[in-house]
């Protein structure tokens, strides 16, 4: 269970299911609990029973359906209104029947958010944290307190705000996260606060926002100061800009400042379980995310790539593996000659200096008029396999194709593919209707090529984006289409460029197909 040296406490059930777009059933709250516990989290916050049912029924459903390994569940809440003991408030009563070993408390430590918000003394917001967190410890629950707007609230009345942490802690509360709450603070003048706290003699843990973008340099801040509970969110979740990413906050605290927070395998299953939380959220995942976006070691520039050949470590902060990651190559114009060679590499290709520079030239040119394959690897593979071939090779060539678009007279519009194609010593004519050009074109091609290769029904379009790459041209301008296609075991992407987007789209089906076919073990 958690370790009670250093918190590492997500609230992404919580503070993180209040972004934006993000909506959780009790299912995936379930499931993201386990995935964090996979990870090694120690505790894990999974909302306000008694402030919604969806909480409360999570909790209920929490006793037999989590086995947790690692993790402890902690039940948030308010402390009791003003006026009111805690033993009969009813939101008190809700927490301490959640059956959560821990509850942690909302309490404000900004004076004028107790005079204006809760419309009460500070005398009796005092009481009102001495109360509730006595009462609960006495009911056998451990307490933490969240000290919301702290910073705010010490910059505005600092012997009160510290006032709070004592109160808290005299009560039995075992630590007290200092709460950024609008995510305004900046990581020098949040350091010498967090010390003014842990001078009190409370156990002090950090909570923050990413208003500032600084919401992990807080943490860290926070850190260094003397907090040894460190409280965020899966991914950065969190309403307006976020709170602070417990991913990255743990990777920077474990592998940069030697730390043991979660084992060191549960650490190399990173990756996975920031992208599996995705799946369960239906956030589109950030590429660009530090440690676990699929760009975080993709490499680009030419130079960087001379270097990389020579020694990965020249430009990168750690090795990949470490948090589950991939090193990857990019292929652009940007790209020399390392970046060809390597990118060949990774695929499985040796290439000869000529073969290299051909390809370097090849895809520089390209990419002049338009392609991109930096985000159409499929399409940079078959690239490659023809220039170590030597020439172009597939396993099928085209006669012809043609679409109709027809608009019926009951109004509905269906567009008709005609393909003529050449595979394996045979002629092939097939039609296919789709609800587009492009759909009925791919029904087509299948039609033609599945009694030959059987294995493309498996082979599913599943994303097709469109862009116009010179807009001063109106409806001449050229058009990259960029395919995305998969089967049983993965994705590839493909890309088309022309002026005419049904050609554009052609060119990138064509190749998704042919490399569909050697993903299936078909050679040419």
């Amino acid at each position: 269970m958690a370790d009670d040296g250093f918190h590492v406490y997500d609230t992404t059930l919580r503070d993180g299911a209040q972004q934006e777009g993000l909506n959780l059933t009790v299912a995936d709250k379930l499931a993201v609990a386990r995935h964090l516990d996979a990870l090694g989290i120690g505790f894990i916050e999974g909302g306000w029973p008694g402030a919604n049912p969806k909480d409360t029924e999570f909790f209920r459903r929490a006793r037999t359906e989590l086995d947790l390994k690692h993790a402890q569940l902690a039940a948030f809440g308010a402390t009791r209104r003003a006026g009111v003991k805690a033993a009969d408030d009813p939101l008190v009563a809700a927490l301490r029947e959640s059956g959560a070993p821990i509850v942690t408390l909302v309490a404000k430590s900004h004076d004028r958010h107790v005079e204006l918000a809760l419309r009460t003394t500070l005398e009796e917001n005092l009481a009102m944290i001495r109360d509730t967190v006595s009462h609960l410890r006495a009911e056998g629950q451990r307490v933490f307190l969240d000290a919301e707007h702290f910073f705010d609230g010490y910059k505005s009345n600092p012997s009160y705000a510290l006032e709070v942490l004592r109160t808290a802690a005299e009560a039995g509360a075992s630590v007290i996260a200092l709460c950024d709450t609008n995510g305004g603070m900046l990581p020098d003048e949040l350091g010498g606060v967090v010390h003014a706290a842990v001078g009190t003699g409370a156990r002090i843990g950090i909570h923050c926002h990413d208003d500032t973008g600084c919401a992990v340099a807080n943490t860290l801040a926070a850190v260094a100061a003397g907090a040894t509970h460190v409280q965020g969110c899966a991914n950065g979740y969190g309403e307006r800009s976020g709170n602070a990413n417990l991913f990255t906050v743990v990777a920077n605290l474990q592998l940069k400042k030697g730390f043991d927070l979660v084992p060191r395998q549960s650490l190399g299953d990173m990756t996975r379980i920031a992208h599996a939380i995705t799946e369960v959220t239906n956030v589109t995942p950030n590429s660009h995310q530090p440690y676990v976006g699929t760009s975080a070691f993709a490499h680009k520039a030419g130079l960087h790539a001379s270097a990389i050949k020579v020694d990965p470590n020249l430009y990168q902060h750690i090795d990949p593996a470490e948090v589950g990651n991939d090193m990857r190559m990019l292929v652009s114009d940007m790209a020399g000659r390392a970046s060809v060679e390597l990118k060949g590499r990774e695929l499985g290709y040796r290439l000869s200096s000529d073969q290299s520079r051909q390809l370097v030239d090849r895809v520089k040119e390209l990419e002049s008029r338009g392609h991109t394959f930096e985000a159409a690897d499929a399409s940079f593979e078959l690239l490659l396999r023809d220039t170590v071939a030597g020439e172009r090779k597939r396993h099928f060539s085209v006669e012809s194709w043609r679409v109709i678009v027809e608009r019926r007279p009951a109004g509905d519009i269906v567009s008709e593919a005609t393909v003529k194609l050449h595979a394996k010593g045979e002629r092939i004519v097939a039609t296919g209707e789709g609800n587009g050009p492009v759909n009925a074109l791919d029904k087509a091609v299948r039609l033609a090529l599945e009694q030959l290769y059987p294995e493309l029904a498996a082979v599913q379009l599943v994303d097709f984006k469109v862009r116009i790459l010179e807009g001063t041209l109106g409806t001449d301008a050229v058009t990259r289409v960029l395919i995305t296609s998969s089967d049983a075991t993965g994705e590839w992407a493909t890309v088309g460029v022309d002026e005419n987007i049904i050609e554009a789209s052609w060119q990138a089906l064509e190749q998704a197909v042919t490399y569909g076919l050697l993903r299936a073990g078909h050679t040419v």
